[in-house]
């Protein structure tokens, strides 16, 4: 997937890593001309070093017909704007946001936004059904870092089919949050069982966020 990350930067570093191991074109947009530099000599990838919030950025980032645009700004309308130029100008096709006001969500989901992710707001309410990125997980870390959400979607491998949650050996700050079953929406408990195809959201300190998936994935023995 061709993956635009414009703002940020531990969450900007974190989704950069992430993405590139795991084969994904990405580029990041960033007006910090030594974040920019650092970006480029720690990740392989290219760092365009000007405001996101600007068309002609945008248009020098190339991406045109990505995938994804993920903004990360501190500023929820710029995060807004961002996302409605790249889908509107420059086709790309989801576009994923993070906010400081929870109330934002669900208004900018209905202003197009595919995703709309506030920490307050996931725990709050429940998590709105949108708009996924398929066989991909992804994570945003939130909060200054504290928070990280990981959707997982549950593959024909994976050692948890068939399990209820309670019988997962999740480590201690983590939690699947949710459960998008087909076109429902479940906030498990303790005895949901997970069943192929379903795309769990992961709530995780950084942490153990890497230890939560493996015990998701973990081999039968």
């Amino acid at each position: 997937m061709k993956i635009a990350i414009a703002g940020g930067r531990r969450e900007a570093d974190f989704l950069i890593g992430s993405l590139l191991k795991k084969k994904h074109n990405v580029i990041a947009m960033n007006e910090d001309r030594e974040w920019c530099e650092h970006m480029a000599e720690t990740h392989q990838t290219p760092i365009i070093c000007g405001d996101p919030r600007k068309e002609y950025v945008l248009r020098d980032a190339r991406i045109e017909g990505f995938d994804v645009i993920i903004s990360l700004m501190p500023e929820d309308y710029d995060n807004l704007g961002i996302c409605q130029m790249a889908r509107q100008l420059f086709s790309v096709k989801k576009a994923v946001c993070i906010v400081s006001n929870p109330h934002n969500v669900e208004i900018f989901g209905k202003l197009g936004i595919s995703n709309v992710i506030s920490a307050t707001y996931l725990v709050s309410t429940i998590i709105e059904q949108a708009s996924t990125f398929e066989n991909l997980v992804h994570a945003l870390s939130l909060e200054e870092g504290r928070v990280s959400i990981i959707e997982i979607l549950i593959e024909p491998h994976f050692a948890c089919i068939g399990k209820a949650l309670s019988e997962l050996k999740l480590p201690v700050n983590s939690i699947v949050a949710c459960v998008i079953r087909n076109i429902d929406m479940l906030v498990p408990n303790g005895q949901t069982s997970l069943r192929l195809n379903d795309k769990l959201i992961l709530v995780a300190s950084p942490d153990v966020q890497d230890k939560a998936i493996a015990a998701l994935n973990a081999k039968v023995l």
